[in-house]
Order: structure tokens, then sequence, then C-alpha cells
């Protein structure tokens, strides 16, 4: 069967609903974030996709760190599930000597929350979870 030839105008069309679409997720998970910095211990988050990345974080000259520290985090989670056979990671948190983090993958959306030790990264995970 042969498809129909589709003209500018619709191709235009479907790109801008397809633009639209992955604006209002990728402002939902924003809204999210922001909801999440506020609870207790959040030092901040890091939104990236293959469109853009936000960085929402409290010490600004940790930026560099804290984005090395989520791309190996993710790198390491895609590595670990291919050498055992995991299937899709869709979330991992690393527990470090004063602070942990929160890795997750939300649609097309890579989500990092840094916290202090003390904070409650349950809690997060299921703020993160919910649809």
């Amino acid at each position: 069967m042969v498809k129909p030839k589709r003209n500018i105008q619709e191709t235009s069309e479907e790109f801008n609903r397809i633009t639209v679409e992955r604006t209002a997720s990728e402002d939902s998970v924003r809204a999210m974030l922001e909801e999440i910095k506020s609870f207790d211990g959040v030092i901040g988050y890091i939104l990236r996709n293959t469109n853009s990345a936000a960085i929402d974080l409290g010490d600004p000259s940790k930026i560099i760190d804290y984005a090395t520290l989520s791309s190996s985090a993710f790198e390491a989670c895609d590595q670990l599930s291919e050498l055992f056979d995991l299937g899709e990671v869709k979330n991992i948190i690393v527990e470090g000597k004063d602070t942990k983090t929160l890795h997750a993958t939300i649609g097309e959306n890579h989500v990092s929350v840094f916290m202090e030790k003390n904070a409650d990264a349950k809690k997060i995970l299921e703020r993160i979870q919910m649809p």
C-alpha cells in the first residue's frame, strides 16, 4: 500500500503538535521539581532532555560537579542494566559521605535531585513517580 504524500502544512502542524506535547511534559516536570525543591534538605536539581537542560542549585560553584555526577549516574545505570540484563532502570539513589542524589527518568526527561544526607529520598521518589 502506498502512503499518500503529506503536504508541508500537515507536516508543520504535526511538528507543532509534537513540540507542544513535549513542552507541556517538560513544563509539568519543571513544576514538579519546583515543588520538590521546597522539600527539607533538597539542594537543587538538574532536568535535561534532548532539547534543553535546566539547572537549579543553591551553590552555582558546584554546577559542573553536579552536572558531571548526573551524567555519570545515568551512564552507570545504562551500563549496569546492560551488563546484568536488568531491563530499563527507572531510578537510582547514590549516597555519599555528606549528600545523596536521586536520578530518575520521566518520559524523555532525565532528572537528578541533589539533597543533604538526612533528606527523605523516599518521599521525593514517591513524588516523582506520581502521575
